[in-house]
């Protein structure tokens, strides 16, 4: 599976510090589902015609296996596809997509390329659509909220389906079953007889708020360790401290800085393997 530069370079800082501390740790996800999500697009509400389109697209694509493909590219042996942006242009016929391209596999980049599930579907709609694609990349709290002020059509960004979300944007039909996963230390064993969330849960109650959690900004994994009502996520009591992109919270993991990262499972998997081939 690629790696982004980026995100390699995160790392190798990462075990440079680790290594000058005179010890190389591993770390590994949990493998238990915390939640139950779903992936959509969240389309500009000030156009109906382009939800209804986006919807069609995303059952196409789901029963001819479309979908499946752009899936294998980067769970199975597949070959990733590298997609190009247009720049911004008001007098060409756009679709402008909104992303955080920092979550691999759903969407990162690899010098002015752009990969990912998220954005090989773009690149399709695109075309689907019969128009030129244009992708941004931004901070994820900023995706459904430039779509709302119209400067986007899309928001794509293994973006889970939210009732606050949909202050900003519509939702699509779901196209892809998402949950947050626990990263922790290779030699943390507080885990090894838990069966279920609920198990995973009582461990963390058990800590009684003494512990220091790390997110990504703005995702499903911070409502999910803060307490979010709307959801039923209690939370923890604990300090949740939040990142830019879930790599750099794996990076205070192995600092010792924070004891646990909870963030999406795919891309959980990715930071882990890539941060363990470099030990």
């Amino acid at each position: 599976m690629k790696k982004t530069m980026a995100m390699m370079l995160v790392f190798l800082m990462a075990a440079t510090m680790l290594a000058g501390c005179g010890g190389k740790r591993t770390v590994k996800v949990i493998d238990i589902e915390l939640t139950d999500e779903q992936y959509a697009l969240g389309v500009d509400k000030t156009q109906p015609e382009l939800l209804a389109s986006v919807n069609e697209f995303t059952k196409e694509i789901k029963e001819n296996g479309t979908l499946d493909e752009i899936c294998d590219h980067y769970f199975g042996d597949g070959t990733p596809v590298a997609v190009a942006s247009a720049e911004l242009d008001e007098s060409k016929d756009q679709l402008v997509v909104a992303t955080n391209a920092a979550f691999e596999p759903f969407e990162y980049m690899e010098g002015d390329s752009y990969y990912g599930i998220d954005m090989e579907i773009a690149a399709k709609l695109a075309e689907y659509l019969d128009k030129e694609l244009v992708i941004l990349n931004m901070e994820f709290d900023a995706v459904c909220l430039s779509v709302g002020q119209q400067k986007c059509d899309v928001a794509m960004a293994g973006l889970t389906v939210r009732e606050d979300r949909m202050e900003y944007v519509d939702f699509s039909e779901s196209y892809y079953d998402a949950s947050q996963k626990l990263i922790v230390p290779s030699d943390n064993k507080e885990f090894d007889d838990c069966k279920d969330a609920a198990a995973v849960e009582a461990v963390l109650n058990g800590k009684n708020g003494a512990m220091k959690i790390g997110v990504q900004n703005g995702t499903t994994g911070q409502f999910y360790a803060e307490g979010d009502a709307d959801w039923g996520f209690d939370g923890f009591g604990s300090e949740v401290i939040g990142y830019r992109n879930g790599s750099l919270a794996v990076q205070d993991l192995l600092n010792n800085n924070i004891d646990y990262v909870i963030i999406d499972s795919a891309p959980a998997a990715c930071i882990t393997e890539a941060i363990n081939e470099l030990q």
